[in-house]
């Protein structure tokens, strides 16, 4: 007798076809939840291994990242299979799992581009605020092509001809690009300005006849705070295409500059000079001396010629440093008697 029940007709199926149905909805809407649930909890654990690959943690970021609503859809779909439905009915379940199954490939999708903008991000070590900002332009821009050519995979699934849609949005693609380009230029340089870091924040940079140290840079633009206080705002495109000389990572900065001794000095004293200096230099912290030279015989004076570095580190003011050398000299030379030199003219009567 159970069985003539089990072989009861309603709406065009039998009461087992339902009940298959239903088991077949049930299955993939339970056990696909309790799968996610199992692997979220399993993801800090999996990230906190050294030895866990970018595949596996790609994977899991899928599974989190599946939609419930695919889940139910899903389930619909094994249901759907083991029914006759009228076809109004049919038209309906299609319509909805293509969108649903569609609307979760745009979720795998987006979950991919974050994952990897991320894991790049993170390989090239770009936490600072400028990068996140470009990566974030970078990403949003992504994720509207991917949900936009997801869409349009949908409708051409469901019968919709987008040719003339597709051909739409390709000009009015071009049109967008073609007014955004010089903001295009400057995202895709800041992007470059971020992965390559050929300059930081902080970071002493002569851009031309331009000098100033980086504060901060944008999406459009990098802005330099100059020597004399002004601030100095230069677009990313266009400091690309200068040749920038970061003057920030050098270990030393080289210093010249000549001593004029007067031509009364004693032999003796103008021979004594070099020593004299590299003293005066030596004695400063933080300089490494490298020549004093006799280098001209000058209408009015001995030019000598004088070399050394700088540390180039932070707590080390280089004006001061050369300060405290010119000092040293000063005292030195009073020392020992030498004298400089300073412009003199002779009237013979």
């Amino acid at each position: 007798m159970s069985i003539g029940i089990l072989e009861t007709h309603y709406l065009h199926n039998s009461l087992l076809d339902w009940g298959l149905a239903m088991l077949a909805f049930l299955v993939p809407f339970v056990v696909l939840p309790f799968v996610r649930r199992l692997i979220r909890a399993r993801q800090a654990h999996w990230q906190e291994l050294s030895t866990q690959s970018s595949a596996v943690e790609l994977l899991s970021q899928l599974a989190v990242n599946t939609s419930r609503l695919v889940m139910l859809i899903a389930g619909l779909y094994f249901a759907e299979k083991l029914l006759t439905l009228p076809r109004r009915v049919d038209l309906a379940f299609d319509l909805i799992i293509v969108l649903g199954a569609w609307f979760q490939g745009g979720l795998w999708a987006s979950a991919a581009l974050r994952f990897f903008i991320q894991y790049r991000q993170g390989r090239a070590g770009l936490h600072d605020d400028a990068a996140k900002n470009s990566l974030g332009v970078v990403t949003f821009v992504a994720q509207g092509l991917i949900w936009s050519l997801f869409a349009l995979l949908a409708l051409d699934n469901l019968g919709v001809n987008i040719t003339t849609l597709v051909a739409g949005l390709g000009i009015g693609g071009i049109a967008i690009a073609l007014s955004v380009q010089t903001v295009l230029g400057d995202l895709l340089a800041s992007l470059s300005i971020a992965f390559d870091k050929p300059f930081v924040p902080g970071d002493l940079l002569k851009v031309d006849d331009f000098e100033g140290t980086v504060e901060f840079t944008g999406i459009k633009s990098t802005r330099l705070r100059s020597v004399t206080g002004e601030q100095i705002i230069i677009s990313n495109a266009d400091l690309l295409k200068s040749r920038v000389r970061n003057l920030g990572r050098m270990a030393e900065r080289r210093t010249l500059f000549r001593v004029h001794v007067a031509y009364e000095t004693p032999t003796a004293k103008v021979s004594a000079v070099p020593s004299v200096v590299e003293a005066a230099v030596r004695n400063v912290v933080g300089t490494r001396f490298v020549s004093c030279l006799l280098a001209a015989l000058g209408r009015d004076a001995l030019e000598f010629e004088v070399v050394y570095y700088v540390a180039n580190k932070p707590g080390v003011d280089i004006s001061a440093t050369n300060s405290a050398v010119n000092q040293q000299i000063v005292a030195r030379f009073g020392e020992v008697g030498i004298g400089f030199a300073y412009p003199t003219q002779r009237q013979v009567l």
